[in-house]
């Protein structure tokens, strides 16, 4: 991922796939390993891979939390190629 700003327009675009194309299980989606949710008035969602969870916050910023880097690496390998197969026609 680029600077800031774009992380979290591409952080933003996988949550937006997981919830349109994921399973639905109560609160939460799961699409390809990748679990979303979001709290009760959606200023704050969640993005979980394994060890790895991401948060989504109002006002631009976001952080990440996880034991193994090699998850971290393997998560941002994933939106990568989740992003890639959406902007195919």
């Amino acid at each position: 991922m680029q600077n800031q700003q774009s992380e979290l327009r591409d952080l933003l675009m996988i949550f937006e796939i997981v919830t349109a194309k994921g399973t639905k299980s109560d609160n939460t989606y799961e699409y390809e390993g990748i679990t979303a949710w979001h709290d009760f008035d959606g200023y704050t969602c969640w993005l979980a891979y394994k060890d790895l969870t991401a948060t989504l916050l109002f006002h631009g910023r976001f952080s990440f939390d996880y034991e193994q880097e090699d998850t971290f690496n393997a998560f941002l390998k994933k939106v990568a190629a989740m992003l890639s197969d959406k902007s195919r026609p």
